[in-house]
C-alpha cells in the first residue's frame, strides 16, 4: 500500500469565495496604484520646486560648489626719483599656496612641509595670521621665497599634496636701501589693526590675495595710488579643489607709478656726507618747495621689513642707541636757536615793534625789566651798539630778547605758526612730528602753570619751550625766500595715470601778505651779511665760493645752564653738547636750493653745520645743476625732433 499517496490525498476539498478573493486583490491593487501616483505627484512636486521654482537658488548653490572666484592681486605701482631713476620695484617670486579648507590632516601636512621646504615656526605663524583674516578656499601663501632646491623636493612629493600648489607672486624691492628708507618707508604684511582699518574704509575687498600694503613713508601716504585694484578669475573645480578650466577673468589694474621730486644722486651725496654722524639735511627747490633731498642718519635698510623681520633684527634696531628707526628730518624735535631770528624779524617790523634802524646797546646780557634776571648773550663781551642788520649777521642774543619781550609771546607765536612752526608741514610723511611753538594755553595744559615773562625771552632765540623740526626751519626759509608765499612741502613730482598728472599744491596754509617787500629784504640782507660779512658768523664755511650765499647758523642748547654757569663741553656727555644748526639758500640773487642741516651733540652750528651745508652747494650748483640742465636739454631735443622730422617730410 502507497502511505504516501494515502496521506497526500485530501479527504474533501476545502470551501473557497473566489469572487472576494477578486475583490480584494482589486482594492489591494488599487490603492497601490493610488499610492504609487500619490508618490509620483510628490516626487514631480519636488523635481518641479527644484527645476522650476527654486532653480536659480539651486543652481547658484551648485556653482557655488563647483565655481570659485579668485581674487588677481594687482601688480603695485612703482617708484622713481625726478629723473627718472627706478628707486622701488616689483620682484617675482615663488611661494608655496595651500588652501586648509581642502587639506584634510592639516597640522600633519605642516610637520611634513619642514622636512620638504623647510617651514618654520615663523612661516606658520604668518600663515595662521593670515587664515585668520581670509576668505573661505583661498589660497594662502605659506611658504614664501622658495629655493630652487626647495621647488624640486616639492615637485617629487606634491602628487600627495592635492591642496597644496607652487605659484609665482611679486615682491616689493628696494633697490638703495637705507638711502632711501626714511622717505620711501617700505610695505609690509597685512595686520589684523590694517583689516579692522580697511573694513572701516571699506577698501577690505580690494585687498583679496594681497599680502602687504604700505606702512610708512611714501608707501604708506600714496596706498591707495600705488596698490591698484583687485581682478578676479572665475574657475571651475573638481571636489579635490584643483581647477579644471577657467571660465572667465577680470584682470586686476596695476597700481599707479609715481616720479618723486628726490634727486637720487643728491640723496646719495648728502648720505655719504652724513656717514658716521647723527642728523639730517634736507634740500628744498624755493620755486615750489619740493623735496631735491631729505636725508636722516643713522638709517637701516627698509628690505628688512618686507617679508616681516625677525624678532632678533628688529631688537636690535629698536635698541640701537643711535636711533636709526626714528627720522631726524620729520620727526626730530630741536630747539630751533638762531636760525630763526631772520624770520622774527620780519614779524617784529611788521607789528611796528622794531624798524631796520633800530638800535640798542648789547653789553653781553639782557636783563628783565623790575628784576634781577640776566640773559646772557653768546658772545661774553656784547656787541656793542647793534641794529637789526648787526644783531642777525653776528646773531646778536641780546637784541632779540628784547625785541621777544616787546612783542609779547602771543603775536611771536602767531606770526611763528604762519612760517610753519608748531604745525605739520604737510608733506606726504605722516611719520611728522608739529614740534612745539609754544603758548599760554599750551603751557598752562602741558605744566598746570601760567605763562611768566621770562618764558618769551628764550623764545625770542630759539630756545625754550620753542622745538622745531629740520623740515619746518627748511619750509620757513623757503617762505622768507619767496616773500611770503607758502608753499606746501613735497615729494611727488607726478602721478602715472594715462599720463604724466603733474603734483599740485593743496595750500594749506595762507601766504603772509601784510609785510612790506623792505622787511623781507632787511631779513635776507641780515643773512647774506651772515656769510659775507667780515663779522658773520658763517663767513668762514663759505669763504672762496663761486656763488652768493644768504644763511643763517644755530647752535642750540640741549640743557639749561645756571646764570652763573658756564658751559664745558669738554666736561660733559657727548649726548650733552649743543646741536648744530645751519640754514641757508643759493645763489643770493635767483635762489635754486634751500638748504637746512642739523647734527647732534655736534656743538657750534657755524664751525659744525654750515661747512657740510657748503659742500652740498658746492656738488648741487657746481656738479649736479650742470648735468641737470645738460640732461633737460637732451631731453627737450628729443621731443623737438619728431616735430621737426614731421615738418620736414611734410615738405
Amino acid at each position: 500500500m502507497n502511505l504516501k499517496r494515502f496521506f497526500n490525498t485530501p479527504t474533501h476539498e476545502p470551501f473557497r469565495d473566489k469572487k472576494a478573493e477578486r475583490n480584494l486583490f482589486a482594492r489591494r491593487t488599487l490603492v497601490a496604484f493610488l499610492g504609487i501616483l500619490l508618490l509620483t505627484g510628490v516626487l514631480f512636486t519636488n523635481i518641479y520646486q527644484l527645476q522650476i521654482v527654486n532653480f536659480d537658488t539651486y543652481q547658484t548653490r551648485s556653482n557655488g560648489n563647483r565655481i570659485k572666484l579668485l581674487p588677481l592681486p594687482p601688480t603695485r605701482g612703482l617708484i622713481y626719483d625726478r629723473y627718472g631713476k627706478l628707486l622701488a620695484e616689483n620682484l617675482t617670486f615663488f611661494g608655496l599656496y595651500i588652501v586648509p579648507e581642502k587639506t584634510e590632516n592639516l597640522d600633519r601636512t605642516l610637520d611634513e612641509l619642514r622636512y620638504i621646504v623647510g617651514l618654520t615656526d615663523n612661516d606658520i605663524e604668518n600663515f595662521k595670521k593670515e587664515r585668520r583674516r581670509g576668505t573661505r578656499y583661498t589660497p594662502i601663501l605659506l611658504k614664501p621665497n622658495l629655493t630652487e632646491e626647495q621647488i624640486a623636493r616639492f615637485a617629487v612629493s606634491g602628487y600627495q599634496y592635492p591642496s597644496l600648489d607652487v605659484r609665482p607672486y611679486f615682491k616689493r624691492y628696494y633697490l638703495y636701501g637705507e638711502i632711501m628708507t626714511h622717505i620711501l618707508g617700505y610695505v609690509g604684511k597685512i595686520n589684523d589693526k590694517d583689516v579692522e582699518r580697511l573694513k572701516k574704509d571699506e577698501k577690505f575687498a580690494n585687498y583679496s590675495g594681497s599680502n602687504d600694503m604700505g606702512k610708512l613713508g611714501i608707501e604708506r601716504y600714496y596706498e591707495d595710488e600705488l596698490h591698484g585694484t583687485t581682478g578676479f578669475e572665475e574657475v571651475e573645480i573638481n571636489n579635490r579643489g584643483k581647477v579644471i578650466r577657467k571660465l572667465r577673468e577680470q584682470p586686476s589694474v596695476a597700481g599707479k607709478s609715481i616720479y618723486l621730486t628726490i634727486d637720487l644722486e643728491l640723496q646719495r651725496y648728502i648720505t655719504d656726507l652724513l656717514s658716521g654722524q647723527k642728523g639730517a639735511i634736507v634740500v628744498l627747490d624755493p620755486k615750489d618747495s619740493g623735496v631735491l633731498a631729505m636725508v636722516s642718519t643713522p638709517s637701516y635698510d627698509n628690505n628688512l621689513f618686507v617679508d616681516g623681520i625677525s624678532s632678533e633684527d628688529y631688537k636690535r634696531l629698536l635698541n640701537d642707541p643711535a636711533r636709526p628707526l626714528y627720522s631726524r628730518a620729520t620727526q626730530g624735535a630741536y630747539p630751533p636757536a638762531s636760525t630763526v631770528k631772520p624770520f622774527i624779524a620780519v614779524a617784529a617790523q611788521t607789528e611796528n615793534v622794531i624798524t631796520q634802524n633800530t638800535t640798542i646797546f648789547d653789553p653781553g646780557y639782557w636783563v628783565l625789566p623790575n628784576t634781577t634776571k640776566r640773559f646772557r648773550d653768546w658772545k661774553k663781551s656784547g656787541h656793542g651798539y647793534t641794529d637789526l642788520n648787526k644783531a642777525i649777521t653776528e646773531s646778536s642774543d641780546t637784541y632779540f630778547y628784547q625785541v621777544a619781550h616787546s612783542m609779547g609771546i602771543d603775536r611771536l607765536s602767531d606770526w611763528m605758526k604762519r612760517f610753519g612752526f608748531g604745525m605739520p608741514t604737510g608733506i606726504e610723511i605722516q611719520e611728522e612730528t608739529a614740534a612745539n611753538m609754544p603758548t599760554r594755553e599750551w603751557k598752562q595744559k602741558r605744566y598746570k602753570r601760567p605763562w611768566v615773562q621770562g618764558d618769551t625771552i628764550s623764545v625770542g632765540i630759539g630756545q625754550g619751550y620753542w622745538t622745531a623740526t629740520p623740515l619746518q626751519v627748511a619750509k620757513a626759509t623757503a617762505v622768507l625766500v619767496n616773500n611770503g608765499k607758502v608753499n606746501t612741502p613735497h615729494l611727488m613730482k607726478a602721478i602715472e595715470v594715462s599720463t604724466l598728472k603733474p603734483y599740485e599744491d593743496p595750500l594749506l596754509y595762507p601766504d603772509i601778505t601784510e609785510a612790506k617787500q623792505s622787511y623781507w629784504d632787511a631779513a635776507k640782507r641780515g643773512m647774506y651779511n651772515v656769510v659775507n660779512s667780515a663779522l658773520g658768523t658763517g663767513r668762514k664755511a663759505f669763504a672762496g665760493a663761486n656763488y652768493r650765499v644768504a644763511g643763517k647758523s644755530g647752535t642750540a642748547q640741549v640743557f639749561s645752564l645756571k646764570e652763573n654757569e658756564k658751559y664745558n663741553a669738554a666736561g660733559l656727555k657727548k649726548e650733552l653738547h649743543d646741536h648744530a644748526w645751519f640754514t641757508a639758500y643759493a645763489p643770493y640773487e635767483n635762489p635754486r636750493l634751500v638748504v637746512t642741516v642739523i647734527l647732534e651733540n655736534a656743538g657750534g652750528g657755524s664751525s659744525n653745520a654750515a661747512p657740510l651745508a657748503r659742500k652740498v652747494m658746492d656738488y648741487y650748483l657746481n656738479q649736479r645743476l650742470p648735468q641737470v640742465e645738460k640732461y633737460n636739454a637732451t631731453i627737450q631735443q628729443k621731443e623737438d625732433l619728431p616735430q621737426e622730422s614731421e615738418q620736414i617730410n611734410g615738405r
